[in-house]
């Protein structure tokens, strides 16, 4: 689905390097690292947002990034819901006919004339979370979407994952949540100082990490 070999993107004082990565069809990755690492510029390359100073990225199919602020537009509810669909040429009222259900899922189907920056933190996450699903995606590439939620919308968002890639919708999800990534993730990446340093099924990254700095972010030391 997403394929990528000599990535290199650039700052004052940071540099990313990719030698190597795939994103297969159907599959679900979390992305772990501290902050600064580079995962949220390695999310945005991947997505086409921003743009490598090297390498190669192939991309097969449509990908939405989902950014970890869960933004929001100046619209009411229904409006910033149907937002990607009708950038896609879909008919409001056929927009809004499909987007009725995912909003009864996460509780907004009594908000749909609410101004949507009203909402509260989670309302914000599952809204913006229920318009990029409902595009259809082939890809999701999430930065953090859970970040400061309660249990009970972590959970939320999580179904909502969880069902997207059981209907083949390959995910790429970065979080600091070490639990979450173990019961999302069918592979895990460990990136460090704008390199990927441990690649793995999520249960050997988890249970057997191979490198030295992987054993020492899962033992909670501070790596940098």
């Amino acid at each position: 689905m997403i394929r990528a070999s000599g990535l290199r993107k650039s700052y004052p004082g940071f540099d990313l390097r990719v030698a190597d990565l795939r994103v297969p069809e159907g599959s679900f990755i979390t992305m772990l690292g501290p902050s600064g690492a580079g995962k949220s510029t390695l999310l945005r390359l991947l997505a086409g947002m921003e743009a490598a100073q090297d390498g190669v990225l192939e991309r097969r199919g449509r990908a939405v990034y989902l950014d970890q602020d869960n933004i929001v537009l100046e619209r009411n509810v229904i409006d910033n819901a149907v937002f990607g669909l009708r950038l896609m040429g879909v008919a409001s009222a056929e927009a809004r006919r499909r987007l009725r259900p995912w909003l009864a899922r996460v509780g907004l189907a009594e908000r749909l004339r609410q101004p949507a920056a009203k909402l509260s933190g989670g309302e914000r996450a599952r809204l913006a979370l229920v318009r990029a699903l409902a595009t259809e995606p082939d890809v999701l590439l999430l930065d953090e979407p859970t970040q400061s939620l309660d249990p009970k919308n972590v959970a939320m968002v999580e179904a909502l994952l969880r069902e997207a890639h059981t209907r083949g919708r390959s995910v790429v999800l970065v979080t600091h949540n070490l639990h979450q990534a173990r019961r999302l993730g069918e592979e895990t990446w460990l990136l460090l100082d704008g390199r990927i340093v441990e690649q793995a099924p999520t249960e050997t990254f988890f249970a057997s990490p191979r490198s030295r700095e992987a054993k020492a972010y899962l033992a909670g030391e501070m790596v940098y």
